[in-house]
């Protein structure tokens, strides 16, 4: 376990020696010491990145696919140390942790790919009107980038931004949450490993002036940040000040619309895991849930069954199905959340409560209301905690209206046995991601990111490849031709 600051190829503490506690959310108690970078370090770090992108920009796809493909046997070398970190700093179950160590090693490998079929498409001929002159285009690196990753899916965020940065050909700086660093200065160890170029990648957390250094640099060409809206506007106006382009992946407050035709045991199940996946804690959790009346009773009887059912508890416990929140503040938003519900007089069917006798951590009880109205703040405000709220429809363009009315649009599931009005309904939906009939399942093949106030740009798929690129085009005159 790495405690250091990865700077230009070598471990070091940050500048001033401020470190940052980083704690078990299962116990509340700290886990670990890490260096804390601050604005100087960050500096340090972004030099780097440039010195490094002299060289490292010309190196071929095949060459990049190779480092790629090394991090990815890497991460897969350090299973068990990776899947316990996640259990002990995020709070993770196994099964989740599992399955957010393999989404990176899948992205590493998808962008290696990529990153080799990227040699052919350098110099494609473009057609024009004109016999007199041709033309071809490139796509370049964007320079040095800068990354910057939540805490709720640690080793996961950053592997769908750092993949595709180093496939293009980019430079890294890359911030981890403060709160979850300890899974991402692991790629720090697998850079050093496989004979990354030092100053490719670099790794500093830090707190919000870290961020604030890293996200004004004139050096940075391009920043992707995964968070809330309140940070993405911070950082996307600090980015404003170079004209910097960002990417960000924002907040949301998904639907689930189902119909009266499902099997209502796999609906059960498909819900649950929308919203009580990793404790709630998804930008893409479909925390509204919109159900046919006809069914809309014997529905959510099954569904307060179940969730009162779920079992939580300490993520090394091969029975624990649900583990705590992952921060001490997270853990006071959502009681906060509880109690407004009350002061609401929400209809609540499930939870609602803390759950101290799960463990000392930041235990809290996957929770449902019912019937919730569409102007409470439950219903239209991302809380990132395992918090169900539901409302009954009669047609299906009510649950579209009651679908879309929202500020955000990242994620929406339709759950129905008729495959055209699965297919018409998805199309309806504005949401950058949609799923028919199955849990909350991200290939990298596909794209991630959505409109609205869910932020600018995707990721996944060729998509975050070309998050990373320039395009360059290349015009002359055919020789012997008049100026």
């Amino acid at each position: 376990m790495h405690t250091q600051l990865f700077i230009d190829g070598a471990w070091a503490d940050a500048a001033d020696g401020a470190t940052l506690t980083v704690f078990n959310p299962a116990t509340a108690a700290p886990l670990a010491r890490v260096a804390a970078g601050g604005a100087a370090d960050m500096a340090r770090a972004v030099a780097a990145a440039k010195r490094a992108f002299r060289d490292f920009r010309h190196t071929d796809g095949r060459r990049r696919a190779t480092w790629l493909r090394g991090f990815a046997a890497g991460l897969e070398r350090r299973r068990e140390e990776l899947l316990a970190l996640q259990m002990q700093n995020s709070g993770k179950p196994r099964t989740e942790a599992e399955i957010d160590l393999g989404d990176a090693i899948a992205s590493f490998n998808y962008y290696a790919g990529l990153a080799e079929q990227l040699d052919a498409r350098q110099n494609a001929p473009v057609a024009l009107p004109a016999a007199d002159f041709s033309a071809v285009t490139r796509l370049e690196p964007a320079g040095v980038v800068a990354l910057i990753v939540p805490w709720n899916f640690p080793l996961v965020t950053s592997a769908w931004k750092l993949a595709p940065a180093l496939a293009a050909g980019c430079c890294v700086v890359l911030k981890p949450s403060e709160f979850t660093p300890l899974v991402e200065l692991a790629y720090g160890a697998i850079a050093a490993e496989i004979g990354l170029p030092a100053g490719v990648l670099n790794i500093v957390p830090g707190g919000p002036e870290a961020g604030a250094a890293l996200t004004t640099d004139p050096a940075v060409a391009k920043v992707s940040f995964t968070g809330s809206n309140a940070v993405g506007a911070r950082v996307m106006q600090a980015a404003a000040a170079n004209c910097t382009a960002v990417g960000l992946e924002l907040g949301g407050k998904s639907p689930i619309v189902v119909f009266d035709d499902v099997d209502l045991d796999a609906a059960t199940r498909w819900i649950m895991d929308g919203i009580f996946w990793n404790a709630g804690q998804m930008c893409s959790a479909t925390s509204r849930l919109l159900v046919q009346r006809t069914i809309a009773a014997p529905l959510l009887e099954r569904l307060a069954a179940a969730t009162r059912a779920l079992a939580v508890g300490d993520p090394a416990d091969a029975a624990t199905r649900m583990g705590p929140l992952s921060t001490a503040a997270q853990y006071r938003k959502v009681l906060d959340t509880f109690a407004r519900a009350a002061a609401e007089g929400l209809a609540c069917v499930a939870g609602g409560h803390a759950l101290p006798a799960a463990g000392s951590g930041w235990f809290v009880a996957p929770t449902i209301y019912a019937e919730v109205p569409t102007t409470s703040p439950l219903w239209r405000e991302e809380i990132f905690g395992p918090v169900l709220c539901t409302r009954g429809f009669d047609t299906e363009a009510e649950a579209l209206a009651l679908a879309n009315d929202s500020d955000f649009g990242l994620a929406a599931t339709v759950l129905s046995a008729d495959p055209a009005r699965a297919q018409r309904v998805a199309e309806a939906l504005e949401a950058g991601h949609v799923w028919i009939n199955s849990s909350q399942v991200v290939f990298v093949e596909t794209s991630w990111g959505g409109p609205k106030r869910s932020g600018i740009g995707r990721e996944l798929g060729p998509w975050g490849l070309s998050a990373y690129l320039e395009v360059k085009s290349i015009t002359r005159c055919r020789q012997g031709s008049a100026a």
